[in-house]
C-alpha cells in the first residue's frame, strides 16, 4: 500500500441512496428529452396527420370537433364573441410549417367571418374582443387541395394563423355606416361644386 494514497472515508448508507435516486433521475430525465426531442422532429417531417397528432399534445392547444387546433396567446374582454353575421377587424399573419409566410396584413383588415375558409372562420368565433391566438387549420378546413397560389401556399398544406381580434360589428351596422359616409362625401361634393342646375338653364356666362 502507497504511504501517499488518501484513503476514502466510508460513505453512508442515506447518502449512497440518494446519489444512486439522483443518477436514476438525470437518466430518466435524458431519457425522456431525447424522447420527446425525437416526437417533435418526426412531427416535423412527417404528414399531416402525425404533425396534428403531436401538436394537440402540447400545452394550452384545443383542439375542436371540426379537428380546428387554436391556442390562446392572449385572452379576450367581454363575453361577446364573432358570429357569422359580422365583420371582424384584425391582424394576422399567415405561415406553412416551415415557418415560411404567405400573407400577412399591413394594417387593420376587415374580414366577414362567413367569408373566409372555415378553419379561419371557426377561429374567428372562439375569440374575443382584443385576444390574440394561434390557429392550426388542417386541409380540408382549408383550401384543400384548391390552392389560391401554388407557388406560395401548396396544395394541402396546414394553415398557422396567428390572429389578433381587434374589434367586430354586426355587417348590417358596417354597411349602414358605409352609406352613411358615401351620402356624406356626395354632399360635400355638392357643396363645394354648387348647387346643381336644373335641366335647360342657361349657364352663366363670364
Amino acid at each position: 500500500m502507497s504511504i501517499t494514497a488518501v484513503p476514502i472515508p466510508p460513505t453512508k448508507r442515506g447518502t449512497l441512496t440518494l446519489l444512486w435516486v439522483g443518477i436514476a433521475l438525470a437518466v430518466a430525465l435524458a431519457g425522456m428529452l431525447a424522447f420527446f426531442g425525437t416526437a417533435r422532429a418526426v412531427a416535423d417531417k412527417g404528414d399531416n396527420a402525425t404533425f396534428l397528432a403531436y401538436n394537440k399534445t402540447q400545452a394550452g392547444v384545443v383542439e375542436t370537433e371540426s379537428g380546428l387546433q387554436y391556442r390562446v396567446i392572449k385572452e379576450g374582454a367581454g363575453d361577446l364573441q364573432p358570429t357569422d353575421t359580422d365583420v371582424a377587424l384584425i391582424n394576422y399573419t399567415g405561415s406553412l410549417r416551415d415557418g415560411s409566410v404567405f400573407d400577412a396584413s399591413k394594417q387593420p383588415t376587415p374580414l366577414p367571418v362567413a367569408g373566409v375558409v372555415k378553419g379561419f372562420s371557426e377561429a374567428l368565433k372562439a375569440m374575443k374582443k382584443g385576444g390574440k391566438i394561434r390557429a392550426w387549420i388542417k386541409p380540408e378546413l382549408g383550401y384543400g387541395e384548391q390552392s389560391p397560389d401554388p407557388a406560395k401556399l401548396p396544395p394541402g398544406s396546414i394553415l398557422i394563423f396567428d390572429i389578433e381580434l381587434i374589434e367586430f360589428l354586426p355587417e348590417s351596422v358596417l354597411r349602414q355606416a358605409q352609406q352613411q359616409q358615401q351620402m356624406q362625401q356626395q354632399l360635400q361634393q355638392q357643396i363645394q361644386g354648387g348647387p346643381p342646375q336644373p335641366q335647360g338653364a342657361p349657364q352663366p356666362t363670364r
